[in-house]
């Protein structure tokens, strides 16, 4: 076991036992088996059974599971004891173990232990610790939270104004890591006044960073939070503002006015239901209240101004499935077939296997799959397992996918698993291949700001 075995584990959840997997194995009763592969290395076996070794009230147990992973100096696994020692009430444990490691480097290491810091009680010497990186956009914002909690708010604010008026920009790209775009800092700062209870500032701070070409939420959401109806709505009215039409049509249902929150995006037929965002949002705020029939008419609108719009067919052909209308959904991608001369590639066939299951019974459904050109490939032994799984025929589940086993590995182990053979399980997904090798991919933590030392990396390059 060292860091970058482990590191790649969690980054590509590849030879391993996945998170997945391990959910799967505790709720089919092999709790044995997830406590013996922590112990050899299954870095998701060990944190789940630590996780459960302290909720049942081992806690040195919980902490023996996650030694040998922390000996190796892997971060993350440092993270992990934090969190489980912070909820136990350990809370100073926490923070030495998070101090006491912060050398052995990360990108967030810092960030990790000023957030840990300022939650229990310490939160003036965290904000000591940011206030040299202010420049990182990232630990900005970790300054600006724990200035709350420090009674520091005016000195946070005071630095993003000086960033403001300094206009830093990289010299290539504005959202570039390397710079602090000064969006970043009129959305920080309006986070201060809004904390402040000076709303208007803060609306005003946001106002000035959005274009009418771009929106993030973070105005619609303010607006949201003070019941600023009036506003938003005329803040949704704006082309482009799909988002703020979202907030703004959640708040009129939270406060039981349906009417008025499908009126947001206009009628089922119109201007709106034509665009991916507002048609899915208004198809299923009728699901919700009972208008099956209306909602499905949006997405077909939607579904017919795009032809092979997949994420449009998946909608429409789901909620054809929820209403018990299977053959309003086959009708559509039949008409689209018909259109394309008969031809239907796998990624539009697919769509329609459940509708055919739904309507003409599973084997109906799978028998059409296999004669499909694409009926052999991996792909579709992975959509026909499913099928069969669905109506509970696990082991010809397991049938289709094992002339595939190599691309569907982590499919086939959940079958497997769900009968009892948990060995075949297992050896499908542990070490399969040979490491590829370490590459860095990220700098790590150094108490120098994040934009001083990339640019003297810069300059050291250019040298």
């Amino acid at each position: 076991m060292d860091a970058a075995d482990l590191d790649h584990q969690a980054r590509t959840r590849s030879d391993c036992i996945p998170p997945e997997l391990v959910a799967r194995l505790l709720e089919r009763g092999h709790a044995a088996v997830v406590e013996q592969q922590a112990g050899r290395g299954e870095w998701f076996c060990a944190r789940e059974w630590a996780r459960l070794s302290g909720e049942r009230g081992r806690q040195a147990e919980a902490l023996d599971v996650l030694a040998p992973y922390l000996a190796t100096g892997w971060w993350t696994a440092t993270v992990a004891a934090a969190e489980l020692l912070e909820g136990w009430g350990r809370a100073e444990e926490a923070i030495e173990l998070t101090r006491a490691r912060m050398a052995t480097g990360h990108p967030t290491a810092l960030e990790t232990y000023t957030r840990l810091l300022a939650r229990n009680g310490r939160a003036p010497e965290a904000f000591a610790l940011l206030v040299p990186h202010v420049d990182d956009p990232e630990l900005a914002a970790a300054l600006v939270d724990v200035a709350g909690a420090a009674g520091r708010d005016e000195e946070a604010a005071a630095l993003l104004v000086a960033r403001l008026r300094a206009g830093r920009r990289c010299s290539d790209f504005p959202w570039c890591c390397r710079g602090f775009h000064p969006d970043t800092a009129l959305g920080l700062l309006a986070t201060i006044r809004e904390r402040q209870g000076r709303t208007d500032q803060a609306i005003a701070l946001l106002r000035r960073r959005e274009s009418p070409l771009h929106e993030d939420g973070r105005l619609a959401d303010l607006l949201a939070r003070h019941g600023r109806i009036e506003e938003l709505r005329a803040h949704a009215a704006v082309d482009g503002h799909d988002r703020a039409a979202r907030r703004l049509a959640e708040l009129l249902e939270e406060r039981g006015d349906v009417a008025g929150a499908i009126a947001v995006y206009g009628r089922a037929d119109g201007p709106a239901a034509r665009h991916p965002g507002p048609a899915f949002d208004l198809a299923l705020l009728l699901a919700r209240h009972g208008q099956g029939g209306e909602a499905i008419a949006v997405l077909r609108t939607r579904a017919d101004a795009h032809p092979g719009d997949e994420c449009a067919l998946h909608a429409l052909s789901d909620l054809c499935l929820r209403h018990g209308r299977p053959e309003d959904g086959l009708a559509h991608l039949d008409a689209l077939a018909t259109a394309r001369g008969g031809e239907e590639e796998w990624d539009l066939h697919r769509i329609r296997l459940p509708l055919l299951a739904a309507r003409d019974g599973v084997d109906e459904a799978v028998a059409r799959a296999r004669t499909h050109p694409e009926g052999d490939t991996p792909y579709a032994a992975r959509d026909i397992a499913e099928l069969l799984a669905g109506a509970g025929r696990v082991e010809e589940a397991v049938a289709a996918l094992a002339p595939h086993a190599a691309e569907n590995r982590h499919d086939l182990a959940g079958h497997l698993v769900d009968l009892g053979r948990v060995e075949e399980a297992l050896a499908l997904v542990q070490h399969t291949r040979p490491r590829p090798p370490v590459v860095p991919t990220i700098h790590l933590w150094s108490d120098e700001p994040r934009f001083r030392r990339s640019a003297r990396l810069g300059a050291d390059q250019r040298l």
